[in-house]
């Protein structure tokens, strides 16, 4: 069968030709025909069939069929890793070249700005990875609502990445009524549930079981042991037949450490794991397909999503813990029909996971037992309380991990300090320098912290004293302090505070009005109207005649204390026995108490509110 008679449009089949696609695989001559006529598809193949083309192709032409005003996102493509994001998008850009659909990848890692500028020109196919497809939808960048098709590829490798939740998250912001493409290399019975959930009747297609490596694949088993392994990699990598090879490690640590080792020894290598940068990744993967690089090292994160043309040889240095990932290991290999060469080191360690990658094909690894270093450490690895054998790599890859985490810990802390010393150079720089002093020019006096907040409170304005005693205090010399030692003194001026001008200038500052109680001799002050009593006056007081009744002293002692409620409140308040009105006329708390004091209706010159003369015993006569 051929491309052409699976129902492919003109300017798809003749991108496929240009590719060099003859003939369809298996995979897709079994998914490509129910897909182009809309209904959902269960695929289940092993990595490196083509299932790529089996969903891109009938994609393109479902969407070319139909035009959209707008650009809106019309089919998603959701995959675990961002190689296999970025290679999904590669592979609609060359199966569509010739026609006016436009795609575009967003993945993590980098920075999402790019990517965001392409959304917003518009894009009818969008591959993304889980994590940054949920952020940028999030952030309301991204609307489903024009959305066909709907594809989830590498639908176990989700599962086993912690991802199964985040798809079920997306699976909700995605319209009912679309069409669905499901594909994956295992079905596990999580992944059995979620196709019940998310699939239609939808047309099941199975080629071969995951269990089964592509035939063409040759296959190899090294026993050795573990310190002798890059030795022995480093040997095989130089021979004539090893084209380029991918090298499979069980820790990120071990990764570096390989990679390093076989530069060492003259082999161009670059490591690819989960620590390094996205820009990284793709520079060393790019290097890769180029040839200017012999040799990948990389951990399990790229047995999914690699598609790499003719790589001649797979290495494991260290065997997986699971079965099935030894088949996607080994499935970069021997793609398109090409052949391929696997190889495997096993060392004394290791034999139980070989016995479960044996039992799941249903056939033994060939094992090439002429190499110079042979196994020589037959007993294994203690085992912890769990029944787990320590692994020395791991304890590395630990130590390795501590070590790097210390590193960036002193990095972070010389990075903190270096800031704070330029924030303090900064500061002092912007100090103004001090004037230069005078000659004859005293010291300013200095100012306790005790002393800060009173002085300026004074300062927010004049104040009159409310006592003689807190008039002398105001009015007494400052007290300058000297240090002795580690003891302060207060020395105190020889000055006399009961000396003539003192006493005087106190008595002006107690009895000194404030400036709004100044008035103008064209402006005379108004008469306070005559407060009313409820009870009647006598007859005597309405021709301002005070009449006093006789009393006995008994009814004397009796209205003392009426006589003290009618005395002035302002009086009250300067002899230190009335209490404040809050709603009388000028009692604010900007207004200054008056002194009007009684005696026998004579008043003192004292008295007067105006008055700023000299008491009598101060009188110059």
């Amino acid at each position: 069968m051929t491309f052409r008679e699976l129902g492919l449009i003109e300017p798809i089949l003749g991108a496929l030709a240009e590719l060099g696609y003859e003939r369809p695989s298996p995979i897709q001559e079994k998914a490509i025909p129910p897909a182009l006529t809309g209904r959902d598809v269960l695929g289940c193949a092993q990595t490196g069939t083509g299932k790529t083309c089996a969903f891109a192709t009938p994609i393109l032409q479902r969407l070319n069929a139909e035009s959209v005003q707008g650009r809106p996102i019309r089919a998603l493509i959701l995959t675990p890793t961002r190689e296999l994001a970025l290679q999904i998008q590669e592979s609609f850009e060359a199966y569509g070249k010739h026609l006016k659909l436009r795609s575009t990848v967003i993945f993590g890692g980098v920075g999402q700005a790019p990517q965001v500028e392409r959304l917003r020109k518009g894009v009818d196919i969008l591959v993304a990875t889980p994590g940054r497809l949920a952020d940028l939808y999030q952030q309301k960048l991204l609307d489903f609502s024009g959305l066909e098709i709907f594809v989830l590829d590498e639908a176990d490798r989700m599962l086993d990445m912690g991802f199964i939740h985040d798809v079920k998250k997306i699976l909700k912001w995605l319209p009912p009524r679309k069409q669905t493409l499901f594909f994956s290399a295992t079905m596990p019975a999580e992944i059995t549930e979620l196709v019940d959930s998310l699939l239609h009747d939808p047309a099941r297609v199975a080629v071969d079981p995951v269990s089964s490596p592509v035939e063409v694949i040759d296959q190899k088993l090294y026993y050795v042991d573990r310190g002798n392994k890059t030795k022995l990699l480093s040997s095989l990598l130089m021979a004539g037949n090893v084209k380029n090879a991918l090298v499979f490690t069980r820790t990120k640590h071990g990764a570096n450490k390989v990679a390093g080792d076989l530069q060492k020894s003259g082999i161009t290598a670059a490591a690819i794991h989960g620590n390094k940068s996205q820009t990284a990744r793709q520079q060393a993967l790019s290097d890769f397909k180029s040839g200017r690089v012999k040799v990948l090292v990389a951990t399990d994160i790229a047995a999914r999503g690699l598609d790499i043309e003719e790589l001649s040889h797979v290495f494991n240095y260290n065997l997986p813990d699971v079965p099935e990932t030894y088949v996607h290991r080994i499935g970069r290999t021997g793609r398109a029909g090409h052949g391929g060469t696997a190889v495997s080191f096993c060392d004394i360690n290791e034999k139980d996971e070989l016995k479960g990658i044996e039992k799941l094909m249903g056939r033994s690894i060939p094992v090439v037992e002429d190499h110079p270093w042979p196994m020589e450490v037959f007993e294994p690895l203690p085992r912890d309380k769990k029944g787990r054998p320590v692994n020395p790599e791991d304890a590395e890859a630990r130590a390795a991990a501590k070590e790097r985490r210390r590193a960036r810990d002193a990095a972070n802390k010389a990075a903190a300090e270096e800031r704070k010393a330029k924030a303090a150079q900064k500061a002092q720089a912007a100090e103004p320098a001090p004037a230069p002093k005078k000659k004859g020019e005293r010291p300013a006096p200095t100012v306790s912290a005790e002393q800060t907040p009173a002085r300026k409170k004074r300062a927010r304005g004049y104040r009159a004293s409310a006592t003689l005693e807190e008039a002398l205090t105001a009015t007494a010399p400052a007290r300058p302090v000297r240090e002795s030692g580690n003891r302060r003194e207060e020395e105190f001026h020889h000055t006399d505070p009961l000396a003539g001008d003192v006493i005087m200038d106190a008595t002006a500052r107690l009895l000194a009005p404030r400036p709004r109680m100044f008035q103008s001799k064209e402006q005379p002050r108004k008469e306070r109207p005559a407060r009313r009593s409820k009870s009647p006056r006598p007859a005597g007081e309405e021709n301002g005649q005070e009449k006093r009744p006789s009393h006995s002293p008994k009814e004397e002692k009796q209205a003392r204390p009426a006589q003290k409620k009618s005395m002035p409140a302002k009086a009250l308040d300067v002899l230190g026995g009335g209490k404040k009105k809050r709603n009388g006329r000028g009692k604010g708390p900007g207004r200054p108490r008056e002194v009007e004091l009684r005696t026998d209706g004579v008043k003192d010159s004292t008295e007067l509110s105006s008055s700023l003369m000299k008491p009598y015993y101060l009188s110059d006569d």
